[in-house]
């Protein structure tokens, strides 16, 4: 039996695992207009959900770089499907069953939050522990069932408030929880493997004191904050350059990201074994600083349109590549490795978009000054790279 047939069940719960993430990710946003007309919340409070996310993602990421191995893989990823299906579930009854809706909604939000903590924790090592001879096309193959699950949950969302109503969006929290509810007897029962074996892999301390590390969370961080922040900001710049309505914002924007961000993992995924891996993310580290030049400074709304849906090719292979060149580089990481690097990851998407966000908003709401000030991202992702290569050159 071949590792692809041994683990094929492994490999569909980690690709549902991706999905589940992603909707946990994008679908409370698509209703934010439907909370404030149904619990009259006001902007800031509905700021307040997204940031509750993903702060409870960073928190989780933190924790479980100490107690995932303690516990174990199985339990551990179990326990993600069942706070997701938990939090999209709740979402659906916690703000009318409380008097205070939003911290009904707010509750939801951190059960489903943690449960996407340990998924962006956990999927990315299982895979990499299974004996699969060409990792870095599994490892960005994974990668591109979010994008998938994104553009399901955008598309399947806007075609359920079309045929039923957004009065029916309770209906619709259910049915998302079913899928990982599901996906958890998947865990239960597929093979897992162990990343390091006992004793060996390093803890965070012994991670901290090594300058390697350091290099790689750079890398982590930068891209983060080049996907995420084209990918938060398009559906408002969309809006803002072309003055189309939301729906067909949402769906020229990140829906059309998601799509291309998906195609460039997939593609990867099919001809990483003749392609290096560094020197691809290289040329995607150039594309990506171009596309947000062309998005901030084109006078042409659809060369705008342009330089945000081809952002999504430049950034395909970034987090996934990060996280493959890490495991290269620092094989005995270990969980510790891969919690910390997703940490770093969401600190970059929390900075990235927060950045833009703040020189938009200094420069009287101009996104395209935001976009501009990003560039610096792609920057730093190319210089971490080529010091890397440099340094591990040296080393050989």
């Amino acid at each position: 039996m071949t590792a692809q047939s041994k683990y094929r069940k492994t490999l569909i719960a980690c690709y549902l695992g991706f999905v589940t993430q992603a909707i946990a990710a994008n679908f409370a946003p698509l209703l934010f207009i439907t909370f404030s007309r149904t619990y009259r919340l006001t902007i800031e409070q509905l700021a307040v959900i997204p940031l509750t996310f993903y702060l409870a993602q960073l928190v989780t990421d933190l924790a479980a770089a100490k107690f995932a191995d303690r516990i174990g893989f199985r339990v551990c990823v179990v326990a993600s499907q069942v706070l997701s299906a938990a939090g999209l579930a709740a979402l659906a009854f916690l703000p009318d069953a409380l008097p205070l809706p939003l911290a009904g909604i707010i509750a939801a939000v951190i059960l489903y939050a943690v449960g996407s903590g340990l998924i962006e924790v956990l999927i990315s090592p299982i895979v990499e522990a299974c004996p699969f001879e060409n990792k870095d096309g599994m490892m960005s193959l994974l990668h591109s069932f979010y994008c998938w699950g994104s553009v399901g949950v955008i598309l399947g969302s806007t075609l359920f408030f079309v045929l039923f109503g957004t009065q029916h969006w309770r209906i619709l929290a259910v049915l998302w929880a079913v899928l990982p509810f599901v996906n958890a007897f998947n865990f239960i029962s597929c093979p897992i493997e162990r990343l390091v074996e006992d004793g060996e892999s390093m803890g965070i301390r012994q991670l901290f004191r090594t300058p390697l590390f350091w290099l790689l969370a750079l890398l982590m961080v930068s891209s983060g904050a080049c996907e995420i922040s084209m990918a938060q900001w398009a559906s408002a710049f969309t809006e803002s350059a072309l003055g189309v309505s939301k729906t067909v914002g949402d769906l020229a924007g990140p829906c059309l990201f998601s799509v291309l961000m998906g195609i460039s993992r997939a593609v990867y995924g099919a001809k990483s074994e003749k392609l290096d891996l560094v020197r691809t993310m290289l040329c995607c580290g150039l594309l990506c600083f171009l596309c947000y030049l062309l998005a901030s400074l084109a006078s042409s709304p659809v060369l705008g349109l342009a330089g945000c849906a081809l952002c999504g090719i430049s950034v395909g292979i970034m987090w996934p590549g990060s996280l493959r060149i890490s495991s290269q580089k620092c094989p005995k990481g270990g969980t510790a490795m891969f919690a910390l690097l997703a940490l770093a990851g969401d600190l970059g998407g929390s900075a990235g978009p927060a950045l833009v966000g703040g020189v938009s908003g200094a420069s009287g709401g101009d996104l395209k000054t935001g976009l501009l000030a990003a560039t610096v991202f792609p920057v730093l992702l190319t210089v971490s790279l080529l010091i890397l290569k440099r340094t591990v050159h040296r080393a050989d």
